[in-house]
C-alpha cells in the first residue's frame, strides 16, 4: 500500500509542477488579451484535475466494486473536463453532427424540422453558433423562415471550428443565460426559425439519438444556445460511458485494455462531442465484449444475446458500413453454445439480416452509386477520383495505393488515433509525441500477459482476430479511396486514426501470448498514470488556446 501511495502522490505532484509551468503561458495570454478571467478559469480547471486525481487514485486501489464502476467515474469526470477545455463544435465534423441531432430533436418534439431545401430549422438564437461574428445577412423566405441572403459571405465563423482564445471569450461573454440573435432586431423574428447553412448527415437516426435527446431537453427547458450544445454533448458522453462500462463488466478478460482505450485523449474528446463516432465505438465495444463472453465464459447463447448482437449491428452499421467486418467476431462463439448447427445458422442469419436491412434502409443509394459508376468525381478537390469499377479492372493500382498509404501514413494514423491532433484536426492542439509513446506503451503493458494469468485465446482465434482487424482496415482504406481520393494523390486521402478506435481493444487483447510475460501486474498503476497524463494534457491544451490570439 505504501508503494501505491507513492505512485498516487507522485502522479499528482508531477501534474502540479507542470500546471505551474503552464500557468505562465496562461498569464502571458491573459496579459496580451486583457482577459484576466482566463487565470481564474485555469485555476478552476487545475483544482478540478487535482480533486479528480486524488479521488480516482483512492477509488482505483481501494474500491471493492468492479472496475466498470471505477471507469464510469473516471470516464464521466474526464469527459466533462475535455468538454470544457475543447468547447462545442470543436471536434472533427462536429457542426454536421450537431445539425443532425438538432433535426432529430425537432422530430422528437413534434416540431417542423426542415425547410423546403432540406436544410435544418433552428431557433433564431441558435443561429449564433454558426454565425458568431455576424457575417451573414438574412432575409425572410416565402415559407416564413429566415435564411442567409444569397450573395453574402460564403462562410461565417462557427463556434469552436478553429479553437482560439476568442472562442473562450465568446463562451465567457454569453454564459449560460445570455442570448444572441444575429441579424434580427424585430421581436417577432426572434420567435422565427432560421434555416441552417449546414445540411444534416444522411445516416441512421440511431447515430444521433443520445445527442438529440439532450438537445430536445434543452429546447424544452428553454436553455440558451450554449446550454443546448452542452446538454447534447453531455447526453452523448453519458451514453458512451454507459456502453463502455457495460462492456468492461461483460468482458471475461481484457477489462483493463478496454478501460485504457477509453482513456486515450482522442477517445475522451470524441466521447464528449456530438460525433456519431460515439455510437459506433459504444456499439463495437459492447459487441466485442458480448462475443468474447459468449465464446469464453457464458455456457449458452440465448435468444436475447442474438437479439442484442443484431441490434448493435443495425444501430452502428449504417453510420460507417466498414465496421460490418466485425460481425466476424461472432464466429469466435462455438456452435455448441447455440445447441446445434441449425440454431447457429439462424442466429448468424438474424445478425447478418439486421445489418443488411439497416444498410439497405439508409445507404442503398450510396452503395449503388459506388457499385455502378464507371467514372468518379471528388467534389472537395474538383478532380477525378477512383471508382470501384476502375479498381476491379486495375488491381495493381489498388495494391500500389494501399502499399504507399501504409508506408507513408502509418505514423499519422498512430498519432491521430491516440490524440495528436485534437479539435477539428488542429495540429496546434496536439498531445506531445512523448505522451503519444507513453499512452502506446501503457496500452501494450495492459495487453500483455501477467504472472499467474491464463491464456484463454487459442492461437487460431488470435489469428482470426488479426484477419478481421486487417479486413476492417482494408475496408476503411478502400472506402476513402473511392469516396475521397483524387487520381493525382500518391496516397489515400481522408483516413484518420480515430477510425481505428473501434477495433483497437480486440486487437490489443489478441496481442497477449505466452512468449512475453511481464514480471509484475501493475495494471491499476498504469490506468492511474494514464489519468494523470490526461490531467496534464487538459492543462496544456487550455494554456495553448489561451495564448492563441
Amino acid at each position: 500500500m505504501r508503494k501505491k501511495n507513492k505512485i498516487w502522490l507522485s502522479g499528482i505532484g508531477v501534474v502540479v509542477i507542470f500546471a505551474a509551468w503552464h500557468y505562465l503561458d496562461v498569464r502571458a495570454g491573459a496579459a496580451a488579451s486583457g482577459h484576466t478571467w482566463l487565470l481564474g478559469n485555469y485555476g478552476w480547471l487545475f483544482a478540478a484535475v487535482c480533486v479528480f486525481l486524488a479521488v480516482f487514485g483512492r477509488l482505483l486501489w481501494s474500491s471493492e466494486k468492479g472496475l466498470e464502476y471505477v471507469y464510469a467515474a473516471a470516464g464521466l469526470s474526464l469527459g466533462i473536463l475535455y468538454m470544457m477545455v475543447l468547447p462545442p463544435l470543436s471536434a472533427p465534423d462536429e457542426i454536421s453532427h450537431y445539425i443532425s441531432a438538432y433535426e432529430l430533436s425537432s422530430h422528437l418534439l413534434g416540431q417542423p424540422s426542415n425547410s423546403c431545401s432540406g436544410h435544418v430549422l433552428v431557433r433564431a438564437q441558435d443561429m449564433w453558433l454558426e454565425d458568431v461574428g455576424g457575417n451573414y445577412e438574412y432575409e425572410m423566405g416565402q415559407d416564413g423562415y429566415l435564411r442567409v441572403k444569397e450573395g453574402t459571405s460564403d462562410k461565417a465563423w462557427v463556434l469552436g471550428e478553429t479553437l482560439t482564445e476568442e472562442t473562450y471569450k465568446e463562451i465567457h461573454d454569453l454564459g449560460l443565460t445570455g442570448r444572441r440573435y444575429p441579424g434580427t432586431s424585430d421581436e417577432r423574428e426572434k420567435n422565427a426559425r432560421f434555416v441552417s447553412v449546414y445540411p444534416p448527415v444522411v445516416t441512421t437516426p440511431a447515430g444521433h439519438f443520445p445527442q438529440a435527446l439532450g438537445v430536445a431537453l434543452a429546447r424544452s427547458l428553454h436553455l440558451n444556445s450554449l446550454g443546448l450544445v452542452y446538454m447534447g454533448r453531455f447526453f452523448n458522453l453519458v451514453f458512451f460511458v454507459a456502453m463502455t462500462a457495460l462492456s468492461i463488466r461483460r468482458l471475461p478478460f481484457g477489462k483493463e485494455v478496454m478501460f485504457g482505450t477509453a482513456l486515450l485523449p482522442m477517445t475522451l474528446h470524441l466521447s464528449a462531442s456530438f460525433s456519431y463516432d460515439v455510437m459506433i465505438m459504444g456499439c463495437m465495444f459492447y459487441l466485442t465484449a458480448l462475443c468474447l463472453d459468449l465464446a469464453y465464459e457464458k455456457e449458452k447463447a440465448t435468444l436475447w444475446d442474438v437479439a442484442v448482437l443484431a441490434a448493435l449491428m443495425a444501430a452502428a452499421g449504417p453510420c460507417k458500413m466498414v465496421y460490418g467486418v466485425l460481425m466476424g467476431l461472432c464466429l469466435l462463439i462455438p456452435v455448441k453454445k447455440f445447441g446445434n448447427w441449425k440454431k447457429w445458422a439462424l442466429s448468424a442469419m438474424a445478425v447478418g439480416l439486421a445489418w443488411g436491412l439497416a444498410m439497405a434502409a439508409v445507404n442503398t443509394k450510396t452503395i449503388l452509386t459506388y457499385a455502378t459508376e464507371t467514372e468518379s468525381y471528388v467534389p472537395w478537390a474538383q478532380e477525378a477520383g477512383y471508382s470501384l469499377t476502375y479498381l476491379i479492372h486495375n488491381p495493381m493500382e489498388l495494391i500500389r495505393m494501399f502499399y504507399q498509404t501504409l508506408l507513408w501514413q502509418m505514423e499519422h494514423y498512430h498519432l491521430t488515433m491516440m490524440g495528436a491532433y485534437l479539435g477539428n484536426l488542429d495540429q496546434v492542439l496536439d498531445v506531445p509525441y512523448i505522451l503519444i509513446l507513453f499512452f502506446t506503451v501503457c496500452l501494450l503493458c495492459l495487453a500483455l500477459k501477467k504472472p499467474g494469468e491464463s491464456q484463454r485465446m487459442s492461437k487460431g482465434n488470435r489469428i482470426w482476430i488479426y484477419v478481421l482487424c486487417l479486413g476492417c482496415t482494408a475496408a476503411i482504406l478502400l472506402s476513402m479511396l473511392i469516396a475521397w481520393t483524387t487520381v493525382s494523390s500518391p496516397v489515400i486521402s481522408g483516413v484518420q486514426g480515430r477510425y481505428f478506435l473501434p477495433i483497437l481493444p480486440i486487437l490489443l487483447m489478441a496481442v497477449k501470448n505466452d512468449a512475453i510475460i511481464l514480471t509484475k501486474n501493475g495494471n491499476r498503476s498504469i490506468l492511474y498514470l494514464m489519468c494523470c497524463t490526461n490531467g496534464y494534457v487538459l492543462l496544456r491544451l487550455y494554456s495553448v488556446v489561451s495564448m492563441r490570439l
